[in-house]
């Protein structure tokens, strides 16, 4: 990834609210962490598997160390969990004044539609992986989403 993409990503992120952002390409995978008013990086070359990072990513890294300690791992709930694929925007219809995709209790069809996660002005309708009937709705309308936090449990 050349250094001019690179720097756009970053200021992208830094303008932004969203707080993390992760690429993987061929030449490798590139994430780029907002912590508090700045923006570290952290590039991950895929041949060689280097990390190249800036001072401030072992700093970030010790620092939220003790905080990630301290949190009890969430409650994984029963049935097949639909995540989200990337960060964005959770949006359970199309438009705001239509019907939602799916309710609970709804008969889901792998490849169904179950919402729309929107990222940098683009609506990406999310699909069902697997067949079944929506139990939970996770995630909530209009609420931002973070990159494999669970949006729906089909059974």
């Amino acid at each position: 990834m050349d250094l001019r993409k690179l720097k756009t990503l970053i200021d992208l992120v830094s303008e932004s609210n969203v707080s993390e952002l992760e690429i993987t390409e061929a030449e490798g995978k590139v994430r780029i962490v907002k912590a508090g008013t700045t923006v570290v990086q952290q590039v991950v070359a895929a041949a060689p598997m280097q990390a190249v990072a800036a001072a401030p990513v072992a700093a970030a890294a010790a620092a939220a160390a003790p905080a990630a300690g301290a949190e009890a791992a969430p409650e994984v709930p029963a049935g097949h969990v639909v995540k989200s694929p990337m960060v964005g925007t959770f949006y359970r219809a199309s438009s705001p004044g239509a019907k939602a995709f799916v309710e609970v209790g709804s008969q889901v069809k792998e490849g169904e539609t179950l919402c729309i996660v929107e990222a940098m002005k683009i609506l990406n309708e999310i699909e069902a992986d697997k067949s079944g009937t929506v139990t939970r709705i996770l995630g909530e309308n209009g609420q931002a989403v973070e990159y494999g936090q669970p949006l729906f449990i089909i059974e």
